[in-house]
């Protein structure tokens, strides 16, 4: 059975029956434990009982028959006090003990029971109305006050009722007085119902043991689920971190093959004039820029899923997001001969900038991609104490059908037409990354799309505090042609494909190459004072012995100053490095990494470097 579900009355029933087997003979450490838990109530009683029949029968008894009946009861009520007081001193241990003990509490009961009894015979004829109905009472008193104690002995409480009660039915049918017979059937009618109600006192003990049993043993078995449980969970978290750090190590280590192969590809173009190589490199960075794009779904969203992306909300303009955005995508955007228009920069937002600024990168991405005539919007625009950041694209559209499952994982929206190369990449987990990372902000994201005439996908996000921001100039974009002659660049890099790609690529745009495959080489070069001010470092960001590509780029500037711009190669994505570019003003290059964003790169850092860094991350 497992927990939380509701049980059919058969089962339940076969449960109880097997109970009920169990607890048909209650234990005997509970009837005796149960017996001295009312011992001083019943002796308390007892006292009172016999205070009662004294004084109803002081002035009609003989002296020495009240005496005598006092001093007996006097016997049994010490004798059993002193039975309790060696109890409480010496509880029993072994079953044996508490059987003996058990004897003892069951002899002390029918002692006390013959005592009333003898009190119904002696008394009974000597008193009045008056001391009759009192006696009476004082007797069927003790046996109902019996009833708690003794039900789990039913034999026990008829043979007290019997001594309590037969006696004084004797003597009043002895006596033969009027209504005598009368009086006697009543009290067999009081030892019946006595009798009965004990019975069902005990039904109803043996019922709250069943659910006791019951309740142990769904206990138990919620107690072994809870730790099967528990340790499913554990399993789970072990094997989702595995997963996690799988899916981190193979995409670091398949982006550098690929990214040495996009810097091959392009340096084989500049070797070669050849109009049929020339399309078949387009066709290799085509198809490493496709693989870089699965490689960032997939661990992307192993990492939401893993818990491994963080919420820091703060303010901030989303004209920061719109420049990375025309930065990153204008290119593309001409390419297909869209108009890429960003709307809204003046607005600041209160959220997590990277996350919002990966959600657009997503649904602009898109928009790019499934539109092949018209423009993509990028707006912002303020609703009441919200902010309306919405895509625009004059795309296919999505069918009503499929509105709802475009943010399913693995789900591509179906098309009749005929769909280009790079509308048939991607895994279809770029809208399900969007969802997860808008469901992480709190922020509502919603879809309004109709066939043959675009799409637009809305997130809502709460309107921040505007900062004082110091104006500052934001350079073009550099041109895609550049040529480096006389430029002097550092290359860091400890993957020998990858380094001996990426030196003749920029050889043949003309660089002047300093290269090295750990940060002591390049620590070692700075420290040379004959060398000459390099004009741009280029380092990888995971190096030799736990050293990073940070490290190269702290012992380049401790030489020839924090001026010398640089560009980190990393296989990681989401939010790892983009504090880090910040703090130490680098701009960061996914791999694998296609010459024309290298290219792209690498014109804006020395188009720039004499300005203020522009906080970017990637783009």
């Amino acid at each position: 059975m497992s927990v939380g579900t509701v049980e059919p009355a058969a089962t339940l029933a076969n449960a109880t029956d097997k109970a009920h087997k169990t607890a048909t003979v209650f234990p005997v450490s509970d009837i005796v434990q149960g017996t001295f838990d009312f011992m001083p109530a019943t002796l308390a009683g007892y006292l009172a009982g016999i205070g009662i029949t004294a004084m109803l029968f002081w002035a009609e008894a003989p002296a020495r028959v009240m005496l005598t009946w006092l001093a007996l009861f006097g016997v049994v009520w010490l004798t059993r006090a002193w039975t309790a007081q060696r109890f409480k001193r010496m509880p029993p241990q072994a079953l044996a003990d508490w059987e003996r003990w058990r004897h003892w509490c069951n002899a002390g009961t029918l002692a006390s029971g013959a005592m009333w009894g003898l009190a119904g015979w002696e008394f009974y004829p000597l008193g009045g109305r008056i001391q009759e109905i009192g006696l009476l009472i004082v007797i069927y008193s003790f046996c109902i006050a019996a009833v708690p104690v003794l039900a789990t002995q039913p034999r026990i409480y008829l043979a007290f009722a019997t001594l309590c009660f037969a006696p004084l039915a004797a003597r009043i049918a002895i006596e033969g007085r009027a209504y005598g017979y009368e009086l006697i059937g009543i009290l067999l009618i009081i030892i019946s119902l006595t009798t009965a109600l004990t019975r069902r006192y005990r039904q109803a003990l043996e019922r709250v043991l069943e659910l006791k049993l019951h309740t142990d043993e769904l206990v138990a078995q919620l107690r072994v689920e809870t730790q099967a449980a528990d340790a499913a969970r554990r399993e789970a978290e072990v094997a989702n971190r595995a997963k996690t750090q799988f899916f981190t190590a193979a995409s670091h280590d398949l982006r550098q093959p690929l990214h040495a192969m996009g810097l091959f590809a392009e340096a084989l173009r500049q070797k070669s004039h050849d109009e049929e190589v020339a399309q078949l490199v387009n066709s290799i960075n085509a198809s490493v820029d496709a693989l870089e794009g699965l490689f960032s779904e997939l661990l992307d969203i192993t990492r939401i899923d893993s818990g491994g992306v963080e919420v820091n909300a703060q303010s901030f303009e989303i004209g920061e997001i719109l420049r990375k955005l025309r930065l990153h995508f204008e290119p593309t955007a001409f390419e297909k001969g869209l108009a890429l228009r960003l709307r809204g920069a003046r607005h600041v937002a209160h959220a997590d900038p990277l996350l919002v600024e990966r959600i657009l990168r997503n649904l602009v991405s898109n928009a790019i991609r499934y539109t092949d005539d018209g423009s993509v919007l990028v707006s912002c625009r303020r609703r009441g104490d919200r902010l309306s950041l919405q895509v625009w694209d004059t795309g296919r559209g999505i069918g009503e059908h499929e509105r709802s499952r475009v943010f399913e994982e693995f789900y591509q929206v179906a098309t009749s037409g005929v769909m280009s190369p790079d509308q048939r990449k991607g895994l279809g987990l770029g809208l399900a990354i969007v969802k997860r990372l808008a469901d992480l902000m709190n922020a509502p994201l919603s879809l309004r799309s109709e066939l043959g005439r675009g799409t637009v996908f809305t997130l809502e996000l709460p309107v921040g505090k505007a900062a004082r921001i110091a104006p500052s100039a934001v350079p073009g974009k550099g041109p895609l042609g550049i040529t480096l002659a006389g430029r002097l660049i550092v290359v860091v890099e400890d993957e020998p494909a990858v380094r001996s790609g990426l030196e003749a690529l920029l050889r043949g745009w003309g660089a002047t190459l300093a290269s090295f495959d750990s940060v002591a080489a390049c620590r070692a070069w700075a420290a040379d004072a004959s060398q000459a001010k390099p004009d741009l470092l280029i380092v990888d960001y995971r190096l030799e012995n736990g050293m990073s590509g940070v490290d190269a780029i702290v012992a380049v500037r401790d030489r020839f100053g924090s001026s010398v711009p640089a560009i980190v190669v990393t296989g990681s994505t989401m939010t790892g490095h983009e504090q880090e570019a910040r703090d130490h003003d680098f701009h960061l290059l996914i791999k694998p990494g296609v010459p024309e964003k290298l290219r792209a790169r690498i014109a804006f850092k020395l188009a720039v470097k004499e300005w203020s860094p522009l906080p970017l991350g990637e783009g």
